[in-house]
């Protein structure tokens, strides 16, 4: 009878003493946990052969084309030209007639405490992100896109190429000035502009000029791109409308179709690598989240930046691939590799993951097993002792 007594005694302050062990936890009386109900979804798994692989890269090819095809919409015009807008600066000269040319100091000021020269002046707007920093003296183009001229009165430019605005003003002279010859040029191009954001060593507006602004030209005078760019889905705002491009596909197989033509008014974000992560799970040596390099990781790639599977837990017959979880959380396709055999270490290397793919390295049954064991030994071995305890 003590015995007994002496074991419930000491039964009563494991389960105090586990009851009142230090730490955090959370008491769990107020929650309504409906987690044990048992799914009933089932999702079918798709074999990764060498037939896979094949869809998978016709898929991809497909995808291409219809890209491809979409950007065929912001295709380049043959020849670029410049149209004056409201605000943009011109210079006239009308050889013979100083009276009639704009003023060419070799110097003049932008209103504050800061002067250029004329070439600086032109030069600005390839060098700086708006030349509104500076305004040389010269015809600024009204809101309602007119200029005044003398002899010539106001005349409408806006619109019109700087070839335009010569003859223009040239057949409104001929009446006062025989035989007038005219040059014009934009001396700060102020009216249109573009912004890039997001992952640029430089972020901000630039100016449209009588230069075609690409793509590649608007990363590039913004500094370059920082190391965490995803140059693979570069965001083009346009009239409302989203474009992705790809300057991965131009910079490594020269596809031209994604070095668009810029627009007044376009936006460029360049984002950062987020979005093109994969996750490696399961028994692998470092479970990790890989980026993805110039938009493509295969699950050799994978596996391998991980430290490989593990020699004893993991179970290589079931490598997993689950895909389209942010699109399709309730029913993601789930891919099966086999990776005990010789053709399927070599399809790991060709099987390329997408963004927010996650691979699964499965567990061994002997690995369950003993896990299972590890946990059930410890209170084995108390009964043990209260048992030696009550005797």
């Amino acid at each position: 009878m003590l015995k007994h007594h002496f074991a419930s005694l000491v039964v009563v302050l494991l389960l105090s003493a586990c009851a009142a062990a230090p730490g955090n936890y959370l008491n769990r009386s107020r929650l309504n946990d409906q987690s044990t109900k048992q799914p009933t979804e089932v999702y079918p798994v798709k074999i990764i052969d060498a037939g896979v692989i094949v869809d998978q890269s016709n898929s991809r090819a497909e995808v291409e084309r219809a890209q491809s095809a979409k950007m065929a919409q912001l295709t380049s015009p043959p020849v670029y030209v410049y149209h004056v807008q409201p605000q943009d600066i011109l210079g006239v000269t009308v050889w013979d007639h100083p009276e009639l040319t704009t003023p060419t100091a070799t110097s003049f000021s932008s209103g504050g405490n800061t002067t250029q020269s004329l070439a600086g002046a032109l030069q600005q707007p390839y060098t700086t992100a708006l030349s509104g920093q500076s305004d040389p003296y010269g015809q600024t183009v009204a809101s309602d896109g007119f200029i005044f001229i003398p002899y010539a009165g106001r005349l409408q430019v806006a619109g019109k190429t700087v070839t335009q605005i010569r003859d223009q003003i040239a057949a409104s002279l001929v009446r006062f000035v025989k035989n007038p010859q005219v040059d014009v040029r934009v001396l700060s191009f102020r009216s249109q502009k573009i912004q890039v954001t997001g992952q640029v060593k430089a972020p901000g507006p630039l100016a449209i000029s009588d230069v075609p602004l690409t793509l590649v030209d608007a990363i590039t005078r913004s500094g370059g791109t920082t190391s965490d760019a995803d140059l693979q889905r570069v965001r083009l705002v346009r009239k409302k409308k989203l474009y992705l491009l790809d300057a991965n596909r131009m910079l490594d197989r020269g596809d031209m179709s994604q070095d668009v033509l810029l627009q007044s008014g376009d936006v460029i974000n360049v984002p950062d690598r987020v979005d093109s992560r994969v996750f490696v799970m399961g028994e692998v040596k470092t479970p990790a989240s890989l980026f993805m390099y110039r938009g493509t990781l295969t699950i050799a790639d994978a596996l391998t930046q991980s430290g490989g599977i593990l020699d004893t837990d993991a179970n290589p017959r079931e490598i997993y691939v689950l895909r389209g979880i942010k699109e399709r959380p309730t029913t993601p396709e789930v891919f099966h590799l086999d990776m005990t055999q010789p053709d399927s270490i070599m399809l790991s290397t060709q099987f390329q993951l997408q963004p927010l793919d996650v691979v699964y390295v499965g567990t061994a049954v002997s690995t369950t097993f003993n896990r299972v064991l590890q946990q059930v030994l410890p209170t084995l071995q108390t009964l043990f002792y209260l048992k030696q305890l009550t005797r």
